[in-house]
């Protein structure tokens, strides 16, 4: 108990692995610093690629395509061709990573992680909410980045990124906002739409200092996503039941609420290593299936 003390002693006012990995990743991927300065977007080459992480393609510093974005663009396009490329990425980052893209490497996740630390009382969602809460990111998925951009009928023929356009919050805080500052005719053209967006991020962002990653729990679509691979994905969490004492720190410190135990590879989890650094025996551990 006295070592346990003493190595979160050490551990105080150090930046965590995870914190400095998610920190690279955001300036990684929205590193052109020009386009905050001048207020425009940049268009390089890289802009063709997808990056593996929601990141608003209108973001001025973003230097790589949102997936999601990028498979609503296909699918509604005139064209309504199948994105395999799109899908194709998404699928190798599953099966190599599986949602350890959530908790490494996504910038939104990185916001919400930062807000939770603002020291206000923490809330526990009651099983009965929460568990069904956690299909919606499914729904998400299924209904506005798949069924509407490729069912729904326009006048023009080609439908609106609906997931991008009504609900993203990472698209509003990233692009949005950087937009309108930079841009007053925006400014002036701004509507209820853009009101709306304005409601869902900060509903968001101040749920998130009461209920750790909400958005990446309940919402995201992209999770949802990676959320399928997590069982046989290369990089896996592992629980020895030899070292196990059942103390359940790891069930206690995960911030997605896994239960660590029972299923150290559910969906839900984000591979964030919270579980695995207070585990007093060692028995949570993680890494390549190859390794």
């Amino acid at each position: 108990m006295e070592e346990n003390r003493r190595k979160k002693g050490k551990g105080r006012g150090r930046v965590s692995f995870q914190r400095k990995v998610q920190l690279l990743s955001a300036v990684f991927f929205n590193g052109y610093a020009a386009g905050f300065v001048r207020g425009k977007l940049f268009t390089g080459k890289s802009k063709a690629l997808c990056v593996p992480v929601l990141n608003c393609y209108s973001c001025p510093g973003a230097l790589g395509a949102c997936p999601i974005g990028s498979l609503q663009a296909a699918l509604g396009g005139s064209g309504r061709h199948v994105p395999f490329y799109v899908l194709g990425f998404l699928m190798l980052f599953g099966i190599v990573l599986g949602r350890l893209v959530c908790g490494l490497l996504c910038p939104f996740g990185l916001v919400q992680d930062l807000l939770h630390k603002i020291p206000v009382p923490k809330w526990r969602v009651p099983g009965r909410i929460d568990r069904p809460a956690r299909y919606l990111k499914y729904v998400v998925f299924l209904v506005l980045v798949i069924a509407l951009p490729v069912f729904a009928v326009t006048k023009s023929g080609v439908n609106p990124p609906y997931f991008c356009k009504f609900l993203c919050p990472a698209g509003t805080l990233g692009g949005g906002f950087p937009q309108m500052i930079a841009n007053p005719m925006l400014r002036e053209l701004a509507g209820f739409l853009f009101q709306w967006k304005v409601v869902v991020l900060a509903g968001i962002l101040i749920f998130s200092m009461f209920v750790h990653r909400p958005f990446c729990r309940y919402l995201c679509p992209l999770g949802a996503f990676y959320s399928v691979f997590n069982q046989f994905s290369f990089y896996q969490m592992r629980l020895d039941g030899e070292k196990c004492v059942g103390c359940r720190a790891c069930e206690r410190a995960c911030p997605m609420g896994v239960e660590v135990t029972k299923n150290v590879n559910s969906p839900e989890c984000i591979r964030c290593g919270k579980c695995r650094s207070v585990c007093p025996t060692g028995a949570v551990s993680g890494g390549f299936k190859c390794l």
